[in-house]
């Protein structure tokens, strides 16, 4: 099977050669086609084989996110026999999808996949449907460099999906919106199409949106587990526990995962919030005060959007929010902003013992 089957081309064989001119290793390129746990599985031009990151990687990436993931390109140094390889070196990506690791170190990533040519964001019409939940999703996959498209799944089980796809359509922009039936396969073609061969796609999605089944029906056999989701509220039952890069029989190539109900930011998102959510930042342009904090300020656009009904207030409340966790978490990894968070509060301390000081002088 030939790299180029699974997307190689001239910029990364120029970066694979880079490499080998700096390694005195015997290496030869492939791609990180499955992840589960220490150990991932690599495919190489002649071979599909296990392999380890070598300790120098290990030693040397400046943090988790530098490690290879699922749809990486690595330098690898085969066995002489059929053992594990030896990742050497990951290959520059042309995108990385990534979120705020949960429970984990302050500021840590999780990665998600990489080299993505456009982020599928899967959510089920049914109970699973979430508005809010699409926006948050949004401005990770623009973050990741790749191109978003929503696939909404399930439109057999919903009696009237068109008022579900237009609210969507208005806040997304631009943005491919597919209603479609893994189950009636209604859809299945457009989804393809947003794949073409050599291009790959990564879903994105809380578990029983319908990842698996979409899958299964895309490759055209039943290789993943798929389980119904909870009656009493349609939230689906963890059945994926490993991330792994399919190729499907029209030549695309797609990555399935784990379901995430937490897609948390890692904030440096300035340019995917104003991606996301361009409409409100066009409003405020027409503010009569550039610092306009849309409460109580005369002439504010964005306040006589809601007013007039043409931006939900949900929306509106939904961007504040992703905006304070993103600049939260820049605080986390940014020296100068701790440096200057530090000093705010500093400040704040001072002036709340000047108040106390003037008080009891009062009294």
């Amino acid at each position: 099977m030939s790299l180029e089957t699974f997307g190689w081309g001239p910029e990364l064989a120029q970066s694979f050669s880079t490499v080998v001119e700096s390694s005195p290793l015997p290496l030869v390129p492939g791609r990180v086609v499955r992840q589960e746990r220490g150990l991932v599985t690599v495919q190489t031009g002649e071979r599909t084989l296990l392999a380890r990151t070598a300790g120098k990687l290990l030693h040397q990436a400046p943090g988790a996110e530098s490690l290879p993931t699922v749809g990486d390109w690595v330098a690898i140094q085969l066995p002489p026999g059929k053992g594990e390889g030896m990742l050497h070196a990951v290959l520059p990506r042309r995108s990385v999808l990534v979120r705020r690791e949960v429970g984990g170190q302050k500021g840590a990533g999780q990665l998600i996949a990489a080299n993505l040519d456009v982020v599928l964001l899967v959510s089920g019409l049914d109970g699973n449907f979430n508005a809010r939940r699409i926006e948050r999703a949004l401005t990770l996959a623009w973050s990741s460099g790749a191109a978003p498209a929503v696939l909404l799944t399930k439109v057999d089980l919903h009696d009237d999906a068109t008022a579900l796809v237009q609210e969507v359509e208005a806040l997304a922009p631009g943005v491919p919106v597919l209603a479609m039936s893994s189950w009636t396969g209604e859809g299945l073609d457009a989804v393809r199409a947003l794949m073409p061969p050599g291009k790959t796609g990564a879903l994105l999605g809380s578990s029983g949106v319908g990842k698996s089944t979409l899958v299964n029906r895309l490759l055209g056999e039943e290789r993943l587990a798929t389980q119904a989701v909870r009656v009493e509220d349609d939230k689906g039952r963890h059945t994926t526990t490993h991330r792994e890069l399919f190729l499907l029989p029209h030549g695309g190539l797609l990555i399935d995962g784990p379901g995430m109900r937490e897609l948390g930011l890692m904030g440096d998102e300035e340019e995917a919030l104003e991606q996301t959510f361009a409409d409100i930042l066009e409003l405020a342009d027409s503010c009569r005060f550039r610092d306009c904090t849309h409460q109580n300020e005369p002439g504010c656009a964005v306040r006589a959007a809601l007013q007039a009904g043409t931006l939900p207030p949900e929306r509106l409340s939904n961007f504040e929010k992703l905006q304070r966790e993103k600049a939260f978490q820049s605080r986390q990894t940014s020296p100068a902003a701790q440096r200057e968070q530090r000093k705010l509060e500093k400040g704040r301390t001072v002036m709340g013992w000047e108040v106390s000081r003037t008080k009891r002088r009062k009294d």
